[in-house]
């Protein structure tokens, strides 16, 4: 996915305030070097790796915040460092290492109140990541389990608000990988298999847009395998649920062409 999301304005505006805090703790003025593994001040190094962010030089951000980290481990800054870097890693699309700094944030400070925010960017990374409906879904099933956490754990704050309306498109995702599952089992004869990935959709996935198409492959799985009641029961819920959708038509259609004693009213 390439959508970014309205949370990397609240994280410019946590650099800022940073920013203007280190600014305050006195800054030396001299020059920064590029070089990430030379020993500098704390106010130093994160000036130079908040400069590099603004300017767009996120990689160089990363390892800039990462250094805070390294040679200021008990600096108060240490621990702004290492969101900071989460984020610069983000930013620089490379989702495995923002994950990584995210998580080691965690682990060390669980109940810090940017925690949520931490959180937030471990399920947007993932989210990112989700591919076509036709390659292995994975990361779609890691940032549903990560965007879930997220609103169980902070469900008042806007990272919960935005994971909501990103579950929708998650769901989307992984019923649609159900159905490629599914229609490929039809292709092959594997009625059952096929009836199984359509179920799924229908019990799990409902509220996503493949429900009217998942139910109508099941009327036809169910005739194919000599189950014209099944097929009858699966029909009547698409008539009840989706009375004027094609998928409908068709399965009106199907049924009282193979089972008209059976057909849905």
């Amino acid at each position: 996915m390439q959508t970014r999301s309205p949370f990397k304005l609240a994280v410019f505006a946590v650099a800022t305030t940073a920013l203007l805090l280190t600014t305050g703790c006195g800054g030396r003025g001299g020059k920064t070097r590029d070089t990430a593994y030379v020993a500098r001040d704390v106010d130093t190094l994160y000036l130079a790796a908040k400069d590099r962010l603004d300017r767009g030089r996120v990689k160089e951000a990363a390892a800039l915040f990462d250094e805070v980290e390294r040679q200021h481990p008990y600096s108060p800054w240490a621990r702004r460092a290492q969101l900071m870097s989460a984020f610069s890693y983000y930013a620089a699309r490379d989702y495995i290492k923002a994950i990584q700094a995210a998580q080691r944030f965690l682990s060390i400070h669980p109940g810090n109140k940017d925690a949520p925010y931490a959180y937030y960017l471990i399920a947007i990374s993932q989210y990112e990541q989700i591919s076509d409906v036709t390659r292995d879904q994975k990361a779609t099933a890691q940032a549903l389990a990560s965007m879930n956490e997220l609103m169980r754990r902070y469900p008042n704050t806007r990272y919960a608000a935005d994971a909501r309306l990103k579950l929708d498109l998650i769901n989307d995702h992984l019923a649609g990988k159900e159905m490629t599952i599914g229609r490929a089992y039809q292709r092959e004869g594997k009625w059952l298999a096929a009836s199984l990935r359509f179920r799924t959709v229908v019990d799990k996935y409902q509220t996503t847009s493949h429900t009217p198409e998942a139910l109508f492959r099941l009327t036809e799985s169910y005739l194919s395998l000599g189950l014209p009641d099944e097929a009858r029961k699966a029909a009547a819920v698409l008539g009840r649920n989706y009375p004027g959708d094609e998928w409908y038509q068709r399965a009106f259609a199907l049924m009282q062409k193979y089972a008209p004693d059976s057909s849905a009213a």
